[in-house]
């Protein structure tokens, strides 16, 4: 057994070959990727975990936002047929809510974005804070093997999350929206 080491981990592929050449003849060769697969795989499951556990984060929001625009066009019931009978055509109605619920997505979308991004390159400095604040160590280095909080975050996967939210945002905007515009003047106005 041999143990060759170098500079650039993600290099190993490109030196596979060179390693067979000097040895002059073919060899079994195992790398550090192969050597940990179960660890690397469990990250991947990890990964889609938490890719999932967001989506429901995020539908949960959507799902906030359909039920609170719902009690607003039960709320708003009269006004939506006042304007019905000014005039205002299920169409206009439509359009408020629309934008009422897309106004109340980007919204949220663009805190939440704004938070995570906050939160994520200060993490270490916000482990730092509680550490102190506690008085106890958080993610023991010697429990835990690190000695600051890795946090990456990948620009890709964020914008994915970004469009997710968006647009169950603006489809959850739709059948609210959708059942203002079907509101009757006449049995809204009936009983006032």
């Amino acid at each position: 057994t041999i143990e060759i080491y170098v500079d650039n981990p993600d290099d190993v592929d490109a030196l596979k070959p060179k390693v067979e050449a000097a040895a002059q003849r073919p060899i079994d060769m195992i790398d550090w990727r192969q050597r940990n697969e179960t660890f690397f795989s469990a990250l991947q499951v990890e990964r889609n975990v938490m890719f999932m556990i967001l989506t429901l984060i995020v539908l949960v929001a959507a799902l906030n936002i359909i039920s609170g625009l719902i009690m607003l066009v039960k709320d708003k019931g009269h006004d939506i047929a006042i304007l019905r009978t000014m005039g205002a055509s299920r169409g206009a109605i439509l359009r408020i809510f629309l934008m009422t619920g897309a106004a109340i997505g980007v919204t949220g979308t663009l805190a939440g974005v704004l938070l995570g991004v906050l939160i994520c390159t200060n993490i270490e400095s916000i482990r730092q804070f509680f550490s102190w604040m506690t008085g106890k160590v958080l993610f023991n280095p010697e429990l835990y093997f690190l000695s600051q909080l890795p946090a990456k975050m990948d620009p890709r996967e964020t914008t994915y999350v970004v469009l997710m939210a968006l647009g169950l945002s603006f489809l959850a905007t739709v059948f609210p929206a959708w059942r203002a515009a079907r509101l009757d003047p006449v049995e809204a106005l009936r009983y006032e």
